[in-house]
C-alpha cells in the first residue's frame, strides 16, 4: 500500500528515527502507525541486544540544573565511538536522561546495581504486608512468594533507572531502557548509562 508523507512525519515525530526507517516500518505494518512504532521498538531492542557486548569507551556527560537551582544531575552516557559521542541526538539523549534522574531519583541504573541490603529491606516490607493482609491468611507459601515477586518487580520498575517510565513520555509506556534502544537503532552503536550523581539542597 502507498504510504503518505503525513504518516511518515507522524511516526518520525513519535520515534525520532529517520524518515526512511519510518517509511519502511509503515510499509511492513500496512500503514498502521501504532504497529509501526511497536515494530521499530522491537527492532531497537534486538539491535541493542546484539551490540550489548561491545565496549563503550567514548561518550558524553549529560547535565541538568532545575530552574530553582536546588536540584542538579550529571550523568555519564557511553557509546563506542567519538563520532557518535559528538552527535547532537546522542548529546540530547544524555540531557534527557539527566532530566529524568532529577525528577525520578533512581537508586541505581540497573537492577543488578541495587544495593543488596535495600532489596532485603524491601522484601521484608513486602512479606510483612502480606502477613498482615487478611486475604493472605491460609494461602500457600508459593502463592505468597509469587505475589511478593510481583511487588518486588514493581519496586524495581519504580526505582531502577532503566526500568522507570521516561519522564517526558506522558503515556508512561516508554521506559528509559526503551528510549536508549531507540537511540541504538538510530545511531547503530552500543549505548549505556555509566555513572551518575544527583544532588538536591537539603537531602
Amino acid at each position: 500500500m502507498a504510504i503518505d508523507a503525513k504518516q511518515v512525519k507522524e511516526l518520525r515525530e513519535r520515534t525520532g528515527l529517520p524518515m526512511m526507517q519510518c517509511k519502511k516500518a509503515l510499509e511492513e505494518t500496512g500503514g498502521d502507525i501504532a504497529k509501526a512504532e511497536e515494530h521499530l521498538a522491537k527492532q531497537g531492542a534486538k539491535i541493542a541486544e546484539k551490540k550489548a557486548g561491545r565496549e563503550t569507551r567514548e561518550g558524553t556527560i549529560g547535565f541538568y540544573l532545575h530552574h530553582d537551582g536546588k536540584t542538579a544531575v550529571m550523568v555519564e552516557l557511553n557509546c563506542e565511538t567519538d563520532f557518535v559521542a559528538k552527535n547532537e541526538d546522542f548529546k540530547a539523549l544524555a540531557k534527557d536522561i539527566a532530566l529524568h534522574i532529577a525528577f525520578h531519583d533512581p537508586v541505581a541504573a540497573r537492577r543488578e546495581d541495587v544495593p543488596p541490603e535495600l532489596i532485603e529491606k524491601e522484601k521484608d516490607i513486602i512479606l510483612g504486608q502480606l502477613e498482615q493482609d487478611p486475604k493472605m491468611q491460609g494461602k500457600p507459601d508459593q502463592v505468597k512468594e509469587k505475589i511478593a515477586e510481583g511487588k518486588l518487580n514493581k519496586f524495581f520498575s519504580e526505582r531502577v533507572l532503566l526500568e522507570q517510565p521516561f519522564v517526558k513520555d506522558t503515556s508512561g509506556k516508554t521506559t528509559v531502557k526503551e528510549l536508549i534502544e531507540s537511540a541504538v537503532l538510530k545511531l547503530r552503536e552500543n549505548i549505556g548509562v555509566g555513572r551518575y550523581q544527583r544532588m538536591k539542597i537539603g537531602e
